[in-house]
């Protein structure tokens, strides 16, 4: 399935309701993960580490085209922008699916393009591979350096950990420096000196990896414009991020809402009484805001908007905490069931608190952000 380009001039005013085309999209991504993933399916990912889930990413990327969202169309790509990809990571985020979209579709695919690549991206865009910007997952745009890996007499030589996407990559899109200046190389996952070594992580349905370099032969290397690169590639990720976080939330919202309607104590719907109705109309109001400041971090940066990093860091400040809140509400107004291993609500607070500390915490952000407004905060 593919799906239509939408056009975003950035002098015009913005439109933050769903296009159509958008609206489309939506309905066959969830329609996908309705049919694909259950809470069964997602806790073997707890039970075993080793599932595969590569099946469904395979359909999500080459059938319903999205891993070539970002990638132009005379490339094999749907020439879209931000804005459609935001919407299938709210989507992730509603069914917490473990594909690689925000690595490969996202971080990889924005840094390849911003070098100028072409080969690459072809290949990503028909599903044939699956890329993996290698930087820790931790890694804030503000400090995003290329210091982990070295480049000498051609070869790669260096370590970087805690990698999302790296289980399923065939590709790694590597920072590293050259004679003391950054450049991007792109490496085969499988070549002679990659090891590719799993980690624990508090979300299984995202996986990380430690990707060890040791005389790694690059098929290509990009120097001019390879840390631009790299920035655009982690700000494009802050901002679309939060729209998986709001997706989190919203399912999170709408289930406990649900339950609080059926659930019965002493004789009444526990969604009766006042305290709840409280502390449900309040995490209504967080979520709102999230995904009106999500959607507003998509759209500059599908406009390339002057405003896209502050929309950006606002967006990466905000939502993660709004997602991990709607999580811990939906656990503890669940009551017992909330803490089980087979109700799903743990997969979502552990999607959350994972995503919230990833491509920067809320306080690097804030921080950013004051820089970007000229705040000047003084002690005392």
């Amino acid at each position: 399935m593919t799906h239509s380009s939408t056009v975003h001039d950035s002098n015009t005013a913005s439109d933050l309701l769903y296009s159509d085309t958008e609206e489309a999209l939506r309905e066959s991504v969830r329609g996908l993960f309705a049919g694909r993933l259950s809470p069964q399916t997602l806790n073997a990912a707890y039970d075993d580490a080793s599932t595969d889930f590569s099946s469904l990413w395979k359909t999500l990327a080459a059938e319903l085209g999205v891993a070539g969202l970002l990638i132009a169309e005379d490339l094999g790509g749907a020439g879209a922008s931000e804005r459609e990809a935001a919407v299938v990571m709210e989507e992730i985020g509603r069914a917490v699916a473990p594909v690689p979209f925000l690595s490969s579709a996202i971080l990889a695919t924005v840094a390849l393009t911003r070098v100028g690549d072409t080969a690459t991206l072809g290949r990503l865009a028909d599903g044939s591979e699956t890329a993996v910007l290698a930087v820790s997952f931790a890694t804030d745009t503000a400090s995003a350096g290329f210091e982990g890996v070295e480049a000498r007499d051609g070869v790669l030589t260096g370590r970087v950990t805690s990698v999302a996407g790296g289980t399923e990559a065939t590709t790694l899109v590597v920072p590293a420096t050259r004679d003391g200046r950054p450049a991007l190389y792109v490496v085969d996952a499988t070549a002679p000196g990659v090891t590719l070594t799993p980690v624990p992580a508090l979300d299984m349905t995202r996986p990380l990896v430690d990707v060890d370099l040791s005389g790694a032969v690059p098929s290509r290397e990009y120097v001019d414009g390879a840390s631009e690169s790299v920035r655009a590639a982690l700000l494009t990720g802050v901002a679309l991020l939060a729209s998986e976080q709001v997706g989190i939330a919203q399912w999170c919202l709408e289930t406990t809402v649900a339950y609080v309607k059926d659930r019965k104590q002493f004789g009444r719907a526990i969604g009766s009484f006042q305290a709840i109705k409280h502390r449900l109309a309040d995490l209504w109001l967080q979520v709102s805001s999230a995904n009106a400041a999500a959607r507003y971090a998509a759209d500059t940066a599908a406009r390339g908007d002057a405003d896209a990093e502050i929309a950006a860091r606002i967006a990466g400040a905000y939502c993660g905490d709004v997602a991990v809140k709607a999580a811990e509400e939906c656990i503890q107004l669940h009551g017992g069931i909330g803490m089980t291993w087979e109700y799903p609500a743990h997969l979502y607070l552990k999607r959350a608190k994972s995503a919230q500390l990833a491509l920067g915490t809320g306080y690097a952000h804030r921080a950013r952000l004051a820089e970007l407004v000229d705040l000047t905060v003084t002690a005392g």
